[in-house]
């Protein structure tokens, strides 16, 4: 059974009320979990590491944190910040990237780009996916921030941010550099903030795919994916792999059934077949232990909140982003949520603003905080809405 907290600042009767069908779901929820697991994992590998995409929490870990050599899993960041910059508006998916001599000099695992054609950043982006292409790599690179140089200091500026502490970048593609190397710990975590983005998903899943290159665009690469988990995993939804003699075999596989999507990360297996057995058997395991059990979806209404001095009379107030806890089957735990909210939102504000959060514990111990956001932009209200807002209220009142 689970406990509800409810902390409103200044009052919040009306609010419980509010709440009282998400509560009911909830505990619906927890009675309906299933089996302890027991972590027993032997992972053939340097370094190892099972995440659960939702919450962060780790599984499984194996020399987590030691740098080791990442080979074309580098090529994960790179895509990273591309479709950051997709986002943003930087470049677009239709952009013609003119490649120059120093991205098709590349060499190891490519597609062969010519210096002085041209390839759309979607095909660049499906060769780096598929074909793991060392020469669209830094195409993309260029195109983006002007130099590769400058694009790798933008990738160890986007490792720190994200926490990344045993990951230093010195290319853009994964080549051997002795100071280019990786955790597992920090594969995951962006591979996690890769899979963020849906418009990847595609890229990350195509098993096959021609693409013509040249300046006259008369040879064909069929371009066959390099993780075989794409025709071999049920649910697989990424993300790279790699391999070079420092490194040996590396990948980052990730696989998605019902609401529990992981993310199974080997390096330094010593074939191409283990490190793909060690990713299917810590994949298999994670599905047949755990579940992961959805606590709010983006858009959740929380509450509604009185508005002051605002052209509308109350606003919605909804959850930023999903939530969700990770749980061993069969274990059940207690779930508590602290939501805290004003008891009267001021205007003006706008959509998206931040007035509160919701915190989820479990078994007393703090596992998410959520912001909770306004659903609509709040606008003062003018003498116009005022006046009309007293003689309404006169009318009610005879």
């Amino acid at each position: 059974m689970e406990n509800i907290k409810v902390n409103i600042w200044n009052g919040g009767i009306k609010l419980k009320r509010r709440l009282a069908p998400i509560i009911i779901l909830l505990l619906i929820f927890t009675n309906s979990l299933g089996v302890f697991a027991n972590a027993d994992l032997k992972v053939d590998a340097k370094a190892a590491l099972l995440m659960d995409v939702n919450t962060g929490e780790i599984i499984y870990k194996l020399n987590e944190h030691e740098r080791l050599a990442p080979a074309s899993i580098t090529k994960i960041m790179t895509m990273l910040l591309g479709v950051e910059a997709l986002n943003l508006g930087r470049i677009s998916l239709d952009d013609k990237v003119l490649v120059s001599k120093h991205a098709s000099g590349m060499g190891g695992s490519q597609v062969y780009l010519e210096a002085g054609e041209t390839q759309t950043v979607e095909d660049l982006f499906r060769a780096i996916a598929i074909r793991s292409a060392n020469d669209a790599s830094v195409a993309l690179a260029e195109h983006i921030a002007g130099s590769e140089e400058i694009f790798v200091q933008m990738m160890n500026d986007k490792a720190k941010e994200l926490g990344m502490e045993n990951t230093h970048f010195a290319n853009a593609s994964g080549l051997p550099n002795e100071n280019h190397f990786v955790s597992a710990y920090d594969v995951a975590i962006m591979s996690k903030e890769l899979l963020k983005y849906p418009i990847v998903h595609e890229w990350l899943t195509t098993y096959m795919y021609d693409l013509q290159v040249g300046r006259n665009k008369n040879s064909t690469q069929t371009m066959v994916n390099t993780n075989r988990l794409v025709k071999e995993y049920q649910g697989t939804t990424g993300v790279k792999t790699g391999s070079t003699n420092e490194a040996g075999f590396c990948i980052s596989a990730s696989a998605k059934r019902g609401d529990l999507e992981l993310i199974a990360v080997v390096l330094g297996s010593r074939t191409s077949q283990v490190r793909f057995d060690e990713a299917k058997r810590m994949l298999d395991y994670g599905f047949a232990n755990y579940e992961s059990i959805q606590i709010g979806k983006k858009g959740d209404i929380i509450a509604t909140l009185p508005v002051e001095k605002g052209k509308v009379y109350e606003v919605d107030i909804m959850l930023e982003r999903d939530s969700f806890v990770l749980l061993p089957k069969g274990q059940s735990g207690s779930i508590e949520k602290d939501i805290v909210l004003p008891d009267i939102i001021k205007s003006p504000m706008s959509a998206g603003d931040e007035v509160g959060e919701l915190i989820i514990s479990l078994d007393g111990k703090e596992i998410d905080r959520v912001n909770l956001v306004l659903k609509s932009d709040v606008e003062k209200a003018n003498l116009l809405n005022i006046l009309n807002r007293t003689i309404k209220s006169y009318l009610k009142g005879r």
